[in-house]
């Protein structure tokens, strides 16, 4: 009787240690594929800086000199003409919201689209994200291009670009943010009897409402840094007046134009912050 414990014990004791070592064994094995991952990642990023010349450093050497005399060209900065500024920064300001709204009215329906959790069809979902990974694909600055040719100068150009861009990054982060929805209410609500679309506004919208307006508020930030530079094609805006300056080599304004949008992008991160603050 004493015998067969003892071989039960030393059964028991050698199946543990079979354990402990397997384990172990894997955990060597996840740790060396994670060595292997970020040799791989590092190998990678080192050979893009060599193969762009961000590595040459007596090309950069040379360059700093030059930076400095730009620099020095735009001390002190030139603000005579603050007033003909005022309306291109309200221009650009007004852009990025209109884009930005545009971008967030049709990313919800997208993303709803998109989400396994409120959309079985996988061939809908497909499309939905096939539509967002194409827009997402081309950036604002092309897309400002196109829009400039097909529907002439101004801010309609920058508003139409910003925004269609934007679909493609909102409606991104809003088909995963609903994807990582508790589950639970959409099941209650589904035990039920509700339809389809009150599962959605009452299940699954009253979760993601707050990272729906994070994600708006990031974008916006976005949406404003990007328009300043719709004005290299033609879209209007401040960007507008900052091309200018420097086609004429007037890097005094350039750099009082750099200022006031530097004052202008913390102001609205300023109170974008204070947006998310309120509505999250």
């Amino acid at each position: 009787m004493q015998a067969g414990q003892e071989n039960d014990a030393s059964g028991n004791v050698l199946q543990n240690d079979a354990i402990l070592n397997k384990v172990l064994l894997n955990e060597k094995r996840a740790r060396q594929k994670r060595y292997v991952t970020v040799a791989l990642i590092l190998f990678v990023a080192l050979a893009s800086l060599w193969f762009t010349g961000a590595l040459d450093a007596d090309r950069i050497a040379q360059g700093i000199p030059a930076i400095g005399t730009l620099f020095t060209e735009m001390l002190p900065p030139d603000f005579s003409r603050w007033r003909d500024w005022i309306k291109p920064l309200i221009d650009t300001i007004a852009m990025s919201v209109a884009g930005t709204t545009i971008a967030v009215v049709l990313s919800v329906p997208l993303a709803l689209l998109a989400a396994p959790k409120t959309s079985s069809n996988r061939y809908v979902r497909w499309f939905a994200r096939t539509i967002l990974n194409t827009l997402r694909a081309i950036p604002e600055l092309i897309l400002g291009i196109v829009f400039v040719a097909a529907v002439g100068f101004g801010m309609i150009s920058g508003v139409l670009a910003l925004g269609l861009h934007s679909i493609g990054m909102v409606g991104k982060f809003f088909a995963e943010a609903i994807e990582h929805s508790n589950q639970g209410p959409i099941e209650a609500a589904r035990s039920t009897g509700a339809s389809k679309a009150q599962v959605i506004t009452h299940a699954v919208l009253p979760q993601v409402l707050p990272q729906f307006a994070d994600i708006t508020m990031y974008r916006w930030e976005y949406n404003f840094r990007a328009s300043t530079v719709m004005g290299m094609v033609g879209a209007g805006g401040i960007g507008t007046e900052l091309i200018g300056s420097l086609r004429i080599l007037d890097y005094a304004q350039v750099g009082a134009l750099l200022l006031i949008i530097l004052v202008a992008v913390a102001i609205v991160d300023s109170l974008s912050h204070v947006l998310r603050r309120y509505l999250t």
